[in-house]
């Protein structure tokens, strides 16, 4: 469960009967562990060791804090909070202004098939486009990883082609579908 609150306020985009989004801060680590520290959440994301330990989600966090404090932020990452509970995150990374940037997340396996990351990604693509001003954003999904690639297609991403055996992964190599939304 959540807990250390930060007394920093930090940003909501969104509230609703199924989750809450709101910026990532300290405290959240502990539930980022417990719900990251998953095989197949591990398998189907580029960042994301397994096993995922508590020291994995507090230097994530650090480097989310430190790129916040920054005049030109490179990152935006969203928390999902249902229950009090952190269970997954979405956010917008490698960010270039007033262009382009990757949108990247997870969500705890317990959550799944409630259309609960449809919605997430529909929030912050919005966010992307208009409080960033952003042109493009993409996302490159896994070819064992359909689930992810109906989440992009259900927010109007399209398919734009497949980097064949560009992802190496636990020592094999396995093809990347390019996903894009344009404004």
């Amino acid at each position: 469960m959540l807990s250390n609150m930060s007394s920093k306020s930090c940003m909501k985009i969104a509230e609703n009967k199924m989750f809450m989004l709101r910026e990532i801060q300290k405290g959240d680590e502990f539930d980022i562990a417990k719900n990251a520290n998953d095989k197949i959440i591990s398998r189907n994301t580029a960042a994301i060791p397994y096993p995922y330990k508590l020291k994995d989600a507090k230097n994530w966090i650090a480097i989310c804090l430190k790129d916040e404090k920054k005049k030109e932020r490179e990152n935006f990452v969203f928390v999902i909070v249902i229950n009090n509970e952190v269970v997954g995150t979405v956010g917008i990374h490698h960010i270039e202004k007033n262009h382009k940037a990757e949108i990247g997340y997870w969500l705890a396996r317990k959550h799944w098939g409630k259309g609960i990351m449809p919605k997430a990604v529909k929030i912050v693509t919005d966010f992307g486009f208009k409080k960033l001003k952003l042109r493009r954003l993409y996302a490159g999904v896994y070819s064992f990883n359909p689930p992810s690639m109906r989440v992009l297609e259900k927010n109007g991403y399209k398919l734009e082609g497949t980097h064949k055996k560009d992802i190496k992964k636990n020592g094999k190599l396995f093809d990347k579908h390019m996903y894009a939304k344009v404004k």
